[in-house]
C-alpha cells in the first residue's frame, strides 16, 4: 500500500544498487564473519507503559518517512521497496532504559504494521539486514548506536550489554513522520528508487537470477527475458503461473532458491550452526576469492558465480551465535581443501592469492569442486 503524502523526507542508505547479479562486473556484497546473521495487528489496544507495548510488537525497519498531520493515535507501518526480502530490528529509548526486537520479515513491495498505538520513545532506532539467501546483507549499516540483537527471533528488554548468543549491531535513530492516513509510515528504499511494482518484479529479477535462471539486468522492468525466465522456474517447479500475484510467492521462491539445484553450486548447511562459506573461481588468468556467504542451519545457498570459470573452490567453517569458530575435539569444524588462497575476517574479495599476511589476510585451505556434470551440491555435516 503506498501512501501519498504533503511533504516528504528521504534518508536512503547509500550503495544500494539494483545490479548485484546483473553483470560481471556488479559489485559484490558479501557477509562479514563478525556481523551476526506479519503483518498482523491485534484486535485491543493496551495500555502497558510505551517500553513494555513496544516488546509486545513487531519490529520495523526504514530509511524514508512521509509525513501530513498527526492524529491522537498512530500506528507504525514499514514498507519495503527494496528488491530484497529483509530482516529487520527496533531499538526504543524509553526512560533511560534502551529495549530491542527482531527479526522481522519484509517482502518486496509489501507493508506491515509493526507498532500498534500512540509510541512515546526518546530515540527510534533501526537495524535491517537481507535474508542470507542472497549471499549479503547489502545494507550498509552505519549507526552509532551498537545494541544487542539474536541470529533468531528475540526480544532483549536491556539490549546495551550483550549476553551470551547475542551480538552488537550498529542501529541508526530515525525520527518517523505521519503518513496521510494518520498513521507513522516508512519506506525501505534503494538509491534506485523503485516503487511498489518496480520492487516486487526486480525482487523476482534477483531471486530468478540466484535461482539460475537469466533474468538480468534487476532493474524492475518487464520484458521477454524475465518473462522467460519466471516461465522456465515456474515450469520446473511444477507450479502455476496464478501463484505469481500470490502473497506467499516470495516465500516460494525463497524456499525454492535454498533447495540443491542441478546446475551451478550450491551450499547446504545440515548442522544446528551457522556456516560462513567463501568461494574462489579461477578464469584462467588468476584466481579470485570472495566471502563471508551466511548459511543458516538446515538451509541452502547458490553463491553467485558469473561467467564460466575454469574452476570453482570452496571454503566453509561453522560458528556459534558469538561468531567464534566452532570446534570438534579441539579442531575447527570446516570444509575446504588443499589449495591455499587469501581470505580474511571481514568481508572480501581479492584476485592476488600471494602473500597474504603482509596484505591483512591469511592464507586459508580451499577444496576443488568437480562440476563436470554442471551442477554440484556441497553439503556441510557435523562428522
Amino acid at each position: 500500500m503506498r501512501e501519498r503524502a504533503q511533504r516528504k523526507m528521504v534518508v536512503v542508505m547509500p550503495g544500494l544498487g539494483p545490479g548485484i547479479h546483473g553483470s560481471p562486473r556488479a559489485p559484490l556484497h558479501v557477509d562479514s564473519r563478525d556481523k551476526p546473521g506479519h503483518d498482523e495487528r491485534g484486535s485491543q489496544r493496551n495500555r502497558r507503559s510505551h517500553l513494555t507495548r513496544f516488546l509486545m510488537t513487531l519490529p520495523a525497519a526504514a530509511v524514508s518517512f512521509f509525513f501530513s498531520s498527526a492524529p491522537a493515535i498512530a500506528d507504525l507501518k514499514i514498507c519495503n521497496r527494496m528488491s530484497y526480502v529483509v530482516e529487520a530490528a527496533i531499538g526504543i529509548d524509553d526512560k533511560a532504559a534502551t529495549a530491542t526486537r527482531g527479526w522481522f520479515r519484509i517482502d518486496p513491495a509489501a507493508c506491515r504494521v509493526v507498532v500498534q498505538g500512540t509510541l512515546t520513545a526518546d530515540r527510534i532506532l533501526l537495524n535491517a539486514r537481507a535474508l542470507g539467501v542472497y549471499g549479503a546483507s547489502p545494507i550498509p549499516q552505519s549507526g552509532n548506536d551498537m545494541l544487542c540483537v539474536a541470529q533468531d527471533n528475540f526480544v532483549i528488554a536491556a539490549a546495551r550489554q550483550c549476553r551470551s548468543g547475542q551480538t552488537q549491531v550498529p542501529f541508526t535513530q530515525v525520527t518517523p513522520t505521519q503518513g496521510a492516513d494518520g498513521n507513522l509510515v516508512a519506506y525501505l528504499a534503494e538509491d534506485s528508487e523503485y516503487d511498489d511494482e518496480q520492487a516486487r518484479l526486480a525482487g523476482i529479477q534477483r531471486l530468478l537470477v540466484i535461482a539460475g535462471y537469466d533474468a538480468a539486468p534487476i532493474d524492475g522492468v518487464d520484458g521477454p527475458k524475465t518473462q522467460s525466465a519466471l516461465a522456465a522456474f515456474l515450469k520446473s517447479r511444477g507450479l502455476s503461473s496464478d501463484i505469481v500475484g500470490s502473497q506467499n510467492f516470495f516465500k516460494t521462491m525463497v524456499d525454492a532458491v535454498q533447495t540443491p539445484s542441478a546446475t551451478g553450486l550450491t551450499w547446504c548447511n545440515d548442522t544446528p550452526h551457522k556456516v560462513m562459506a567463501a568461494i574462489a573461481t579461477d578464469d584462467g588468468k588468476a584466481v579470485t576469492s570472495r566471502g563471508w556467504y551466511r548459511i543458516d542451519p538446515k538451509t541452502c545457498l547458490h553463491p553467485d558465480v558469473t561467467g564460466q570459470p575454469k574452476q570453482i573452490f570452496s571454503f566453509a567453517e561453522a560458528v556459534d551465535a558469538d561468531n567464534r569458530v566452532v570446534k570438534l575435539k579441539d579442531r575447527p569444524l570446516n570444509w575446504g581443501g588443499d589449495r591455499q588462497l587469501c581470505t580474511r575476517e571481514t568481508k572480501f574479495e581479492t584476485s592476488e592469492q600471494t602473500d597474504c599476511g603482509t596484505r591483512g589476510f591469511a592464507p586459508t585451505g580451499f577444496g576443488a569442486v568437480d562440476m563436470s556434470s554442471g551442477g554440484k551440491t556441497l553439503r556441510f555435516a557435523v562428522p
